[in-house]
């Protein structure tokens, strides 16, 4: 499809005017889908098998080519252990195209040397799952009143360090609609409701093939889990007739193999007694 790739400023200035579209993808065929679907964000990551992301950094680039218009968010799973770390991490992910940088566990001082350095950057307010254990688990934030002003206040924040876009996780849809007004920040919405500027979610929840916890803010509109099992089945069965066609020598079909001619076949047996 025909259409312009959303620059930093677009993205920006889309506050209160559009809703966008945020999605993470695995591959480079959920990319294209994506690409094709008009999606406006896709969101990746690479080797962190401990969140189900197994795609190697080098997917991450046919990613980017699969998906050519999508503004393209990256990071968030690989670990770094230093502000010079997470700016050399954030330039190999914009030299390969990434649009923004996703440091959502990063650190205040961290987000503010980035801007300084004109590296764009969205963070995290919320459920933040990698800060799950400090918060008692994987739950909502923002149910009380002082909880609520604590995810303001961290948005407002990370507003100040010099953050494009934060994604809003499993917040109250009325205490979104609150910080995305008070905020001139983008905040996509990951279970908080329709009030914020967009809304994100994981390519393996809308297709349903999720293993183990499907989030309660996942919404699924297909079901790919039942289709890979069958496709599975499917493979298992061609590998195994694949199998008994080799021990029972069923390779001589002539639709694949190809034949020699008598008269030329009779000079290579004679060839051959010489050798």
């Amino acid at each position: 499809m025909n259409r312009k790739k959303l620059t930093i400023y677009d993205y920006k200035k889309s506050k209160g005017i559009k809703q966008l579209s945020a999605l993470f993808v695995h591959n480079e065929d959920e990319a294209r889908a994506a690409e094709k679907a008009g999606i406006d964000i896709i969101c990746t990551s690479h080797d962190a098998p401990q969140f189900g992301i197994y795609n190697s950094f080098e997917e991450l680039k046919r990613i980017r080519r699969a998906a050519p218009s999508c503004f393209m968010q990256s990071g968030g799973a690989v670990s770094v252990a230093s502000e010079y770390d997470a700016m050399k991490l954030s330039q190999k992910y914009l030299d390969i195209g990434a649009d923004i940088i996703y440091g959502g566990n990063w650190s205040n001082k961290w987000i503010k040397a980035l801007r300084e350095s004109n590296i764009p950057i969205n963070s995290h307010v919320g459920l933040i799952p990698s800060k799950a254990s400090w918060i008692g688990g994987f739950r909502a934030i923002g149910k009380t009143a002082d909880e609520a002003i604590g995810v303001l206040k961290h948005t407002l924040e990370l507003q100040e360090a010099g953050v494009l876009g934060v994604e809003l996780e499993v917040v109250p849809t009325k205490v979104a609609e609150i910080i995305t007004k008070k905020v001139e920040i983008i905040t996509l919405s990951m279970g908080s409701g329709s009030v914020c500027d967009g809304q994100y979610l994981f390519a393996n929840d809308v297709l349903g093939y999720t293993k183990g916890h499907i989030p309660r803010h996942a919404r699924i509109y297909r079901d790919f889990k039942k289709e890979y099992s069958r496709l599975q089945e499917e493979r298992v069965k061609a590998f195994s007739e694949f199998h008994k066609d080799t021990i029972t020598k069923s390779f001589n079909d002539n639709r694949i193999t190809v034949s020699i001619e008598d008269s030329e076949f009779d000079k290579f047996l004679e060839l051959s007694e010489k050798i």
